[in-house]
């Protein structure tokens, strides 16, 4: 039964895990080259899309889930190294994004006006984010594969 609640918890963490990178991608292929020359884009005063909608819901899952995962495969070393290095490679963007991103991001968002330069380094430095959160990725696939396989 612990097992069961194991593979069922890391399976979730995956799952969640996996709508990040999804909204990462849609962020970078679809929002980041469109908003800084459309700053309404993402200002919800003027109709834009509201980020936190998404991503406030989506990190908050998967970091309760991550953890959750963690203390249940505290005593399996093999499943607790992956679910440890994807809680630190995700923390690093959390906290990078926390005290870089989101206050320059919000800055956006309520802005009359954008500097277009500003706005699109940030969009340059924000892809640097989408790797380290394909690193995160891969380390819960990975405990995800030795706690369904061994």
């Amino acid at each position: 039964m612990f097992l069961l609640f194991l593979q069922i918890s890391v399976m979730v963490a995956a799952f969640l895990v996996s709508a990040t990178l999804g909204g990462g991608l849609y962020e970078y292929l679809v929002v980041d080259p469109s908003w800084p020359g459309r700053p309404d884009l993402i200002q919800p005063a003027r109709g834009g899309i509201t980020r936190g909608r998404f991503w406030l819901p989506v990190h908050t899952s998967f970091e309760i889930v991550l953890i959750l995962s963690m203390v249940q495969a505290w005593k399996l070393p093999n499943v607790r190294f992956w679910l440890l290095l994807a809680l630190a490679s995700h923390a690093t963007t959390r906290i990078w994004s926390a005290f870089d991103f989101i206050p320059k991001a919000l800055a956006f968002e309520k802005a009359s006006k954008i500097d277009e330069s500003a706005a699109r380094k940030w969009t340059k430095k924000s892809r640097l984010r989408f790797p380290i959160e394909l690193l995160t990725s891969t380390f819960v696939f990975l405990a995800l594969r030795v706690v369904l396989h061994g």
